[in-house]
């Protein structure tokens, strides 16, 4: 019975957001939310990591580490194969914060430096009641220990030096040459039989088939708006502990 008393009180995790910054406890005001948010956007298109912040009243009795990964693993921060997302979570009533690494960022992100963020960085400004200050603060250091070079998609996705495009017409020349070949072993019949405009053949060659082609006009960009504000969505990155909690 007590496990099931234990499960009713634990905080509840929200929904997956569709933004970066999501203040829960009404912390910052519109306008630093929307810097917040557009700074997150710019460093996410220029490096391909995922940041996002959490602000929540209370943790309502639960304890910080384990809500931290619980949420972790709920919203899947950061990119699938490079599992390069960070989560920023901060408790207004407790005055915690928490700062949850990816496993793709823990060597450059140690919980050392985490933790240095959280102590040198956030809770300076916090207890001073500057806390877009403090949240700016974090997000600067955190980006400034990204290597854009390693975590750039365009230097890590497999086969991205070609372009759909260019694919496309090598698939649709495979296929014309494949059947001149055709023509020229049945001896011309197929020209002499076939009708260009018609659905009628008067030869049994193979029918050739050219699958359709999708995604080709869409300029090699992220899907679901990745440029604006308000195309965030997470990536499937992984969370293993990595991190590091404090207060002010």
């Amino acid at each position: 019975m007590l496990p099931v008393v234990l499960l009713a009180l634990a905080l509840v995790i929200p929904p997956v957001p569709s933004q970066r910054v999501n203040d829960y406890a009404g912390l910052l005001p519109a306008d630093a939310r929307g810097r917040l948010e557009s700074t997150l956007a710019q460093r996410e298109s220029a490096t391909g990591a995922q940041m996002v912040i959490a602000i929540f009243p209370s943790l309502e009795g639960e304890s910080l580490e384990d809500f931290g990964i619980r949420l972790a693993e709920r919203w899947r921060v950061g990119q699938k194969s490079l599992d390069n997302g960070v989560i920023l979570l901060v408790f207004v009533k407790e005055r915690r914060v928490r700062m949850e690494v990816g496993y793709g960022l823990e060597p450059v992100l140690t919980d050392a430096v985490a933790s240095q963020i959280v102590r040198e960085t956030i809770a300076p400004r916090f207890r001073e009641q500057r806390y877009a200050a403090g949240l700016q603060g974090a997000v600067d250091a955190v980006f400034a220990r990204v290597d854009t070079k390693a975590l750039s998609p365009a230097r890590r996705s497999p086969g991205r030096g070609v372009s759909p495009w260019t694919l496309a017409v090598l698939g649709v020349f495979g296929v014309v040459v494949v059947m001149l070949a055709i023509d020229a072993m049945s001896g011309g019949r197929a020209r002499r039989n076939a009708y260009v405009a018609g659905g009628r053949r008067g030869w049994d060659s193979p029918t050739v088939i050219v699958p359709p082609i999708w995604g080709m006009g869409g300029g090699g960009g992220r899907g679901g708006g990745g440029e604006s504000d308000s195309g965030f969505s997470a990536g499937g990155g992984s969370f293993g502990g990595g991190g590091a909690s404090g207060d002010w």
